[in-house]
């Protein structure tokens, strides 16, 4: 009666690293970001605006000047990867002490103290709904969301289990302008850029 789970696990865990083959054949190759979620492949093919690039840049800025030295507001690779969960995420903004880099291949999701996304324009419920299902799942305590599309967040935490497995219990809000608290840091969020209508049509056409 064991074996059945077993092969459904196994089998689960060569689809997922067929996927991750995929994506890492396709990083180099087609424009955009490849991501894998419990429901399979994203891949937002938007080129960063200048406006997701720069409150990138600001967000990291800001953290690592209220933060300790030995941890840091990361930007880029590699990938947070949660094999035994099938998903393996590239936040924009990854909060983790400089030891927890040190090594070879993708972070340890249970190394990060936060992850901190900039709501794309071409795929909000990326941001939204799957990374807010996803982030719970690889037990990062703290996630951030920044939506340039309507100037508005929120900041997620208190990981709890539900019928639908782990989710965040706590939701905080905020605009743009006021201070915002992800983990033990409070940043000002006063300048933080907004898209602007005519941008996003080029973009999305």
């Amino acid at each position: 009666m064991t074996i059945a789970p077993g092969n459904a696990q196994q089998g689960a865990s060569h689809v997922y690293r067929t996927m991750r083959d995929f994506v890492q054949s396709m990083d180099d190759t087609l424009p955009g970001k490849f991501e894998i979620t419990k429901e399979g492949i994203v891949h937002d093919m938007m080129s960063p605006v200048k406006q997701h690039e720069l409150t990138v840049l600001r967000l990291r800025k800001r953290l690592e000047k209220v933060m300790p030295e030995e941890i840091v507001a990361h930007t880029g690779e590699p990938d947070v990867e949660g094999a035994s969960e099938g998903i393996m995420r590239r936040p924009d903004v990854m909060v983790i002490a400089e030891e927890d880099m040190e090594g070879d291949g993708t972070f340890d999701p249970r190394t990060l103290l936060a992850a901190v996304e900039i709501v794309s324009r071409s795929n909000p419920d990326n941001d939204w709904v799957g990374k807010m299902r996803d982030y719970p799942l690889l037990g990062i305590p703290v996630y951030g969301v920044f939506d340039p599309r309507t100037g508005t967040g929120a900041v997620f935490t208190d990981i709890h289990s539900t019928p639908d497995g782990p989710r965040y219990a706590t939701r905080k809000d905020f605009v743009y302008g006021e201070d915002v608290t992800i983990g033990e840091w409070t940043i000002p969020t006063s300048g933080l850029p907004r898209y602007q209508d005519d941008e996003a049509e080029e973009t999305e056409s």
